[in-house]
């Protein structure tokens, strides 16, 4: 059977799986360069996707023109335009099974990821826990690219810097270059998965007065006033929420020497830029496959308890004697892994 020329390839959110699934995207291009890519997900990601050769973007809009069955057809029926053959389905939830089920029909080949729940449900569960090492969601991401015929598909895994001209306004930030610049990413969608504000100030402080320049991202309104406090109480601390596009805060990311992230999407956007991350882990663990494409676990930080983890997603809480998770790592262990990360 022959290789598919054009390829459909849809994950609709969250932000973190979607910069992932870029990644690995990256990496189709470079070893398929005459297929076409043409990506389905929200507008708000298309400048993940930006820096990809022989790959067009479509955005969908789940709650007005692509709501509903009805709207899911009019998606259907946009992107068969594309004059694609096959369908990378990254996203396996019911809006993307539902527009994979019209081009079944049709007669694409049609392919979708395997989440991996029965091993995911071993890792988390209380009883007879199962704690070992799952296979990475970019393989798992990649698997659908070979079950589609792309058998020769390798990811090599392995960050690649590609720098990118920093934004006028993030210029100041590396005018000096005997400073080591470090992103900051200490937000999260589920407060199991935050290192508490207190703890998380005390590591800026401290890498403050050790003479790293500090950029904090993420977030909205209300992460954006605790970034900007901190950014007034320390020296070199700086509010990038709100200030930049997406785009701009990727090319800042680029410059960095170091991303310091939870297990989030700013983990993701480092991987993606070709950026190291010292990543902190509480209710999660980077066992179930989510740690980002190229890190290592080296840089993880987390402390090994019976009831870790609790949750894949960090939607639950995960209590270890009394205390979340996350609340077990200590400011000194996330500074320790930052210096020498840095080196």
């Amino acid at each position: 059977m022959s290789l598919p020329a054009k390829v459909i390839v849809t994950r609709f959110s969250a932000m973190g799986d979607v910069a992932m699934v870029a990644s690995v995207l990256k990496e189709f291009a470079l070893q398929y360069p005459d297929v076409e890519l043409h990506m389905v997900s929200r507008p708000a990601f298309k400048a993940f996707f930006q820096d990809i050769p022989s790959l067009s973007y479509h955005p969908i809009y789940p709650k007005e023109a692509h709501a509903g069955i009805g709207g899911l057809y009019r998606l259907y029926k946009e992107l068969k335009e594309i004059g694609a053959t096959a369908v990378a389905d990254l996203h396996y939830n019911l809006r993307s099974r539902i527009l994979g089920s019209f081009f079944r029909f049709a007669g694409y080949r049609v392919k979708q990821l395997n989440k991996g729940r029965k091993e995911k449900n071993a890792l988390i569960r209380r009883e007879n826990r199962i704690l070992k090492p799952l296979r990475p969601t970019v393989e798992r991401y990649a698997d659908v690219f070979r079950e589609l015929g792309f058998i020769d598909f390798k990811l090599q895994n392995i960050l690649v810097n590609t720098p990118k001209e920093i934004p006028e306004l993030a210029k100041s930030l590396f005018a000096d270059r005997r400073h080591k610049v470090v992103g900051i990413a200490p937000f999260a969608q589920h407060s199991f998965k935050v290192l508490p504000f207190p703890k998380m100030e005390k590591v800026i402080a401290a890498l403050s007065q050790l003479g790293y320049v500090q950029v904090i991202f993420g977030g909205g309104k209300e992460e954006a006033e605790i970034a900007a406090a901190w950014a007034r109480k320390y020296p070199n601390v700086y509010n990038s929420i709100g200030k930049f596009t997406l785009s701009e805060e990727l090319a800042i990311i680029a410059n960095l020497d170091l991303m310091v992230s939870m297990d989030s999407s700013g983990m993701h956007m480092a991987s993606l830029m070709g950026i190291k991350c010292v990543s902190i882990w509480g209710a999660t663990h980077p066992y179930a496959g989510f740690l980002g494409y190229g890190q290592s676990i080296k840089n993880c930080v987390q402390v090994d308890h019976p009831n870790r983890p609790g949750s894949i997603y960090g939607n639950y809480s995960c209590l270890c004697d009394g205390v979340e998770a996350i609340n077990l790592v200590t400011p000194q262990q996330v500074i320790d892994k930052v210096k020498l990360a840095s080196r």
